[in-house]
Order: structure tokens, then C-alpha cells, then sequence
């Protein structure tokens, strides 16, 4: 029985990780080829074709504006994916200095920039995060740069404790006889066991920030019409729900696919790299 559940679990776990990177390699081509796949500019206007039914010209019909929903969506999915893209690499090349240096060196140096984090970390990051959108004003680099002074806390937190378990390997021990510098060391050794933990945390919070981001454009303190991204489109469109619910609809099934695409692949992944280690 036990065997049987094993073999159901790693046959799930498969599943996961085929299917989640089947969803984000389809929304990644998208995303690339958008100038190829779209049929129209995304920011043409034609009040004359204004809510436009589905048809072979405009797959998903056109918006408030006679623009091409469709392509609108496809474009979308650039912002979506660069916008998450650099605020990912924007907190992770904050985080991983910062955790490892503090879980390797420790001292003053660690009490410091852990006594900040912790500051951060004590307040609602989305509180902390609208309050500081909200002063910088609305924009797309504006909603960046306030994620990234939020979050980056508990990553670099996350990394530091990662670092302390790390460094106590004999290995590491061996290293330090060997006289390896501490730049080596910190590279070589800890830095390159940590890429698993840190691809599956960069595939499962990817799919955060992209809902984050989104959100926050929803509310006006992210992107700014007319850019065709995924949270802005469903603001735009968000007065005609009741008679023209599709207009919200693509932009958010496009959301919820790309978002359970990481979810299924890094759950999935950190399942396969849980099992490999242990066994």
C-alpha cells in the first residue's frame, strides 16, 4: 500500500512539473512572439469598432475603445513576465549578498542588517508596500522599486538561515583548511548548493509577484493605461463587467493560468528535489 502511494505521489509530481512548465514555456513563446501572433497594435484605437464581437479578425472581440483585446492580452504578458522578471533579480541580487554575508560572517554585521529586516518584516508588507508606491507615485518602476524595499527582508532572512545550516558541512570545514578564501568559499561551496532551494523559491514567488503586480495595477499604483498589462486591462475594463464580462475575463484567465503554471511547476520540483535528497 505504501509503495502504491509513492508511486501515485511521484506520478503527480511529474504531472506537475510537465504541466506547470508546459504552461509557462506556451505563455513565454506568447510572450516573445507577441508582435508575430498579434493581429493588431495593441494601442490602436477604433471607437467606430467599439465592443466588437468575438470574430476571425479580433479572436476575443475588441474593448471600450475598439482596441484588439486580444492582442492587448498577448502583449500583456510581456509586461506581466519582465516586470516580474526584474523585480525578481532585483531581490534576489539584494538577498543573496546580504544572507550570505550574514549568515557566514555573522557578528555586528549580522545584528545590523537583521535588526533592519526584522524592522521591515514587522509591518504588512502590502501596507508598507502601497505607502511607499503611493508616495513615489504610480508606475510600473515606482510599484518596483516599493516591492523590492519590501521584500527583500524576508529573502534575504530565508537565505541567511540557508547559509548557517550550509556552513557547518564538513565540507565547508574542509575548505577553510585548505586555506580557500572566504569569497571562494562563499561562491563555490554555499552559493552553488543553495541553486536548487533558490530556483523552486524563484519559480513558486514568480507567480506571486505577478499576481502582486497585477493587483496593484488593478488599483491604479502599478502600470498606467494604455499599457496592455494584464492588472491595468482589467482596471480599464472593471465598469462593464455586468454587460460586457469577457473584457475582464481574458486578462484574468491569462493571470490565473500563468500563475498556476509556476505553482504546479515549482511545488512539483520541490517535491522531485525533497525526495531526490533524502534518498
Amino acid at each position: 500500500m505504501k509503495t502504491k502511494t509513492i508511486h501515485i505521489s511521484q506520478k503527480l509530481e511529474k504531472f506537475g512539473i510537465f504541466f506547470g512548465l508546459s504552461l509557462i514555456i506556451i505563455i513565454i513563446i506568447l510572450a516573445i512572439f507577441a508582435p508575430f501572433i498579434s493581429p493588431h497594435d495593441p494601442f490602436e484605437i477604433n471607437v467606430q469598432n467599439k465592443m466588437a464581437a468575438a470574430s476571425s479578425e479580433y479572436p476575443f472581440g475588441t474593448d471600450n475603445l475598439g482596441r484588439c483585446i486580444f492582442s492587448r492580452v498577448l502583449y500583456g504578458a510581456r509586461y506581466s513576465l519582465a516586470y516580474a522578471g526584474i523585480l525578481l533579480s532585483i531581490m534576489l541580487a539584494i538577498s543573496i549578498p546580504l544572507g550570505l554575508l550574514c549568515g557566514y560572517i555573522g557578528g555586528k554585521f549580522d545584528l545590523i542588517i537583521m535588526g533592519i529586516a526584522d524592522a521591515v518584516m514587522a509591518f504588512p508588507s502590502t501596507i508598507v508596500a502601497l505607502a511607499v508606491a503611493g508616495l513615489l507615485g504610480p508606475s510600473a518602476q515606482n510599484l518596483i522599486i516599493a516591492l523590492s524595499c519590501v521584500w527583500w527582508a524576508s529573502y534575504t532572512r530565508l537565505i541567511r538561515g540557508m547559509t548557517l545550516e550550509i556552513k557547518e558541512k564538513e565540507f565547508i570545514l574542509a575548505a577553510k583548511g585548505s586555506g580557500c578564501s572566504t569569497i571562494k568559499i562563499l561562491l563555490r561551496y554555499i552559493l552553488k548548493n543553495m541553486l536548487s532551494p533558490l530556483c523552486v523559491l524563484a519559480a513558486l514567488e514568480i507567480g506571486i509577484i505577478i499576481l502582486s503586480i497585477a493587483g496593484f495595477s488593478f488599483i491604479g499604483l502599478g502600470a498606467q493605461p494604455p499599457t496592455p498589462e494584464w492588472g491595468v486591462m482589467m482596471n480599464d475594463y472593471k465598469d462593464y463587467i455586468q454587460l460586457y464580462p469577457q473584457l475582464m475575463l481574458y486578462p484574468g484567465l491569462f493571470i490565473a493560468i500563468t500563475v498556476m503554471g509556476f505553482s504546479l511547476f515549482g511545488s512539483g520540483l520541490k517535491s522531485f528535489l525533497k525526495r531526490r535528497d533524502s534518498a
